[in-house]
């Protein structure tokens, strides 16, 4: 029972003395709150931030750009070194075949294009040889010369 006591009396001073150490640093702590604390309510706030950050060092603020530009262009370079995937695959197919579509659809412009132009040749060739076709063109250039011809005699007749 003595030992009770004794072990009592020295866990209270143990416990004083830790609570004194306590009370000196928050009295030491709130001293140095109080003396920073006009400090912090200065530079409080984004233009107080933005100020921060224009007074940091060359170093930290190209790390820092370094990091945004990684954080950016990951996307991007994952992108490009991964693998050819389904999508990809199934993309370039369809490029391949509207290519290929496409030339198709250029060569039979061009094979219609050179047979009509072959058609056409070979139609205005026959009717120049065509002799009923070079008559009837005669005729009709005689009788529009005579028609020409009467038309302005009497022109001239009536200015007289």
């Amino acid at each position: 029972l003595q030992e009770l006591q004794q072990l009592k009396q020295e866990s209270r001073t143990k416990i004083s003395e830790r609570e004194a150490a306590i009370s000196a640093m928050r009295l030491k702590q709130d001293s140095q709150v109080s003396s920073s604390q006009p400090i912090i309510d200065g530079f409080d706030g984004l233009m107080a931030r933005i100020n921060a950050l224009g007074e940091l060092a060359w170093f930290p603020s190209f790390f820092i750009l370094l990091l945004f530009l990684a954080i950016e262009t990951a996307p991007v370079f994952a992108k490009i070194m991964a693998p050819k995937g389904a999508y990809d695959l199934k993309l370039e197919e369809q490029e391949d075949a509207l290519e290929v579509w496409v030339t198709q659809q250029k060569n039979q412009r061009a094979s219609v294009l050179a047979t009509d132009t072959t058609l056409n040749e070979k139609v205005y060739y026959d009717v120049s040889e065509d002799q009923e076709v070079y008559d009837y063109k005669k005729q009709k250039a005689k009788e529009l010369f005579r028609k020409q011809s009467d038309a302005f005699y009497k022109k001239q007749t009536d200015l007289l």
